[in-house]
């Protein structure tokens, strides 16, 4: 029988590499189950700082829509008129934004600049074109004698007041209209100096020219108001369409009491309105100077579109008005044609200070 004999060295190694790649079968396991962990740990690290900044981006947020509306009630409150406090003392300084202003922007720059340039422009239309179609009513023929009508303060005044509401006309309607119509073609430049010296020219004569309407206008109430005669002539249409008759009339006819009585009233919306413009430190509060604004641009723009009527039917219309007020004296004829009964009042009188006219003095009869 054959015995086989083993070292024992080799034994022991065999058994060594054992336990090695035993050992390190665990390991690879242990490693296997261990990662997995450290995943978790690194995954459950990032979501808590994903979820610490989304948390912070939320009151990050809610801190801005806070802000927001806090700028949102601040301002609701300022166009509300909402008193605040200033250190500066005055009427309405602790008020930031008054709202009313963009309503008065708006029909400033809306209806009151349209509709009244548009009425400008139709009666100007109006009158060129009735002067085209009819002509001037002139004069069949002279007497050579002439009737003196106005006295000569009667004509300073008239001119005085008159040479002021034409100059007040042109600068309020190009305040009125002048970033609109005369900015375009004169340039930025241009227009800010002609307004520069049409807003002190406009303020200056304001008062001269209240003091020379209420003169011009005192003295003429009482010939002004109306008389029965007054519905014939208006009827007739002042003679203007049918000239072959001629409408009743005293010292002052239909169509010039009613030209009077607009200058009256509408004068006293333009004065009253333009002393609240004119004297912005009386304590005036935002709101009356808006008003007093647009009382003030309506009633002088409606002015001065009857004015141009007016100016038209004293000087091409009618041959002959223009005379009277240069002079004082109209001729016969004219008066026994245009002012009939007044015409009859100074025949039967014999000087026209015994007339039935009221204002204005004269001469007698002069050939």
């Amino acid at each position: 029988m054959t015995v086989e004999r083993t070292q024992p060295g080799t034994e022991g190694r065999k058994q060594r590499k054992l336990r090695r790649a035993l050992w390190t079968v665990a390991l690879v396991l242990g490693l296997s189950m261990v990662l997995p962990l450290t995943g978790m740990l690194l995954t459950s690290d990032t979501t808590g700082q994903a979820l610490a900044q989304q948390q912070q981006a939320q009151e990050e947020a809610a801190a801005v829509a806070k802000e927001e509306q806090q700028r949102r009630d601040f301002w609701r409150a300022a166009r509300e008129g909402t008193a605040g406090y200033t250190a500066v003392s005055g009427q309405e300084t602790n008020v930031l934004i008054q709202s009313e202003g963009e309503v008065w922007r708006a029909v400033r720059e809306g209806p009151i600049m349209r509709y009244g340039g548009i009425g400008l422009l139709a009666v100007l239309g109006a009158i060129i074109l009735f002067h085209l179609i009819a002509g001037t009513v002139k004069l069949e023929q002279r007497s050579g004698r002439t009737i003196t009508r106005w006295t000569l303060f009667e004509r300073v005044i008239h001119w005085y007041t008159a040479i002021l509401f034409i100059i007040l006309g042109i600068t309020g309607l190009s305040l009125l209209f002048g970033r609109t119509v005369m900015m375009p073609w004169m340039g930025k430049e241009a227009f800010a100096a002609f307004a520069n010296v049409a807003k002190p020219v406009h303020d200056w004569l304001a008062v001269p020219f209240a003091v020379g309407l209420v003169l011009m206008m005192v003295p003429w109430i009482k010939e002004s108001l109306p008389k029965a005669y007054d519905f014939a002539w208006l009827k007739m249409g002042g003679g203007y369409f049918d000239r072959s008759k001629h409408p009743p009339a005293g010292f002052v006819n239909a169509g010039e009491k009613i030209w009077y009585w607009l200058l009256f009233f509408g004068g006293i919306v333009l004065l009253v309105s333009g002393f609240f413009l004119l004297f912005p430190n009386f304590g005036w509060e935002r709101g009356t100077m808006q008003l007093a604004h647009i009382a003030h641009a309506v009633s002088g723009v409606a002015l001065i579109a009857f004015s141009l009527g007016h100016m038209y039917l004293g000087t091409l219309g009618n041959q002959g008005t223009l005379e009277g007020m240069i002079s004082g004296e109209v001729d016969e004829l004219w008066a026994k044609a245009h002012h009939n009964l007044w015409y009859e009042e100074v025949m039967k009188h014999g000087n026209p200070k015994e007339a039935s006219r009221g204002a204005g003095a004269g001469q007698p009869l002069t050939t």
